[in-house]
């Protein structure tokens, strides 16, 4: 169900939404969530797992977690989003509510009805709160767009066939094709 519109919605309005509506605030304004189909949550489930089981073998301290969580991106009173995948490498960034910083990581499956916010509202909150790294899966063409934040900014578009490095882990590479199978 579509939000009213209205200008200058709050974290009061995000943390008072009624019982089973899913949204993001970005920048004071309400975005609804369609409920997952099985792909999407197919690959959060398959991601979660391989990132998790790369973090325990390392011994990292880092915390992969999947959505719902809700991240208050920009410290603010006017943004909260519910990245699909959340890895966040400094736990002192996360409280009872969530995390109260950026992520160093954060993947979106991408589904019909969030395209253009993944693709783009998404890209340059994420870019501009300092999150490090940003992958954008979509099942529907198979593609994974990575982007790196870091000094040697980069960006790049896989196929679900191909192994995609991890820039904030360069001994992790993911092929999304080898997790379905």
């Amino acid at each position: 169900m579509p939000f009213p519109q209205k200008l200058g919605y709050t974290s009061m309005d995000y943390w008072n939404l009624p019982e089973g509506s899913r949204a993001e605030l970005i920048d004071g304004q309400l975005y609804d969530m369609a409920p997952p189909d099985f792909m999407h949550q197919k690959l959060v489930s398959v991601l979660h797992y391989t990132i998790f089981d790369y973090i325990k073998t390392k011994k990292g301290t880092c915390e992969v977690i999947p959505s719902p969580f809700a991240i208050n991106l920009n410290a603010d009173d006017k943004t909260w989003v519910e990245p699909d995948i959340s890895v966040i490498c400094d736990n002192n960034k996360i409280n009872s509510r969530g995390c109260e910083e950026p992520p160093d990581w954060i993947i979106e499956i991408v589904s019909p009805s969030s395209t253009k916010t993944d693709y783009i509202i998404k890209l340059f909150q994420y870019r501009s709160a300092g999150v490090r790294e940003y992958w954008i899966i979509n099942p529907m063409k198979q593609v994974v767009q990575t982007y790196y934040f870091g000094p040697d900014e980069d960006s790049n578009l896989f196929s679900f066939q191909d192994t995609i490095p991890v820039h904030i882990s360069p001994d992790l590479a993911i092929c999304i094709s080898e997790l379905l199978e």
